[in-house]
């Protein structure tokens, strides 16, 4: 089966590098999803250091999010990075993956903050945690109807 919606925006990722084909046990994404999963007990574990539960929150979703990618036969390349991620998801699945660019674009001003003190605030870090659950809960679900481009 090939996916009507966002085929062409995957084939013009893949033609510009941004993703790349891969086969084999790197075209299964049941790995990324258990480390997705890993993440995101770690995140709810150190809720008390916000910061760095929002980032191990967003790792947590991008894991789960590749694992998608990644069970398609398909994976970031350092051109794509992680936009390319949100890119080819939102295209193919639409908002069942927005949540992802939201924590993304957080996630970049917390790692290049452009002002002293934007930091994370309790309840930031716990809506991140949740919202990185809904994903993996998502991607978790896609994963069976998937099959390689």
């Amino acid at each position: 089966m090939r996916w009507t919606r966002g085929e062409a925006d995957v084939m013009r990722l893949l033609a510009e590098g941004k993703l790349q084909k891969v086969t084999g046990s790197a075209a299964d994404g049941t790995g990324w999803l258990e480390r997705s999963g890993r993440t995101l007990q770690t995140a709810q574990a150190i809720v008390d250091d916000p910061d760095s539960a929002f980032i191990l929150a967003y790792d947590a979703a991008r894991h789960a999010c590749t694992a998608v990618l990644a069970h398609q036969g398909l994976r970031p390349t350092t051109i794509g990075g992680h936009y390319v991620v949100e890119e080819a998801l939102r295209a193919q699945f639409g908002d069942v993956f927005r949540g992802f660019g939201a924590l993304r674009r957080r996630r970049n001003e917390i790692e290049y903050p452009m002002r002293p003190g934007d930091d994370v605030a309790s309840d930031e870090a716990a809506m991140a945690i949740k919202t990185s659950g809904l994903l993996l809960e998502a991607a978790t679900k896609l994963m069976g109807s998937l099959s390689i481009f």
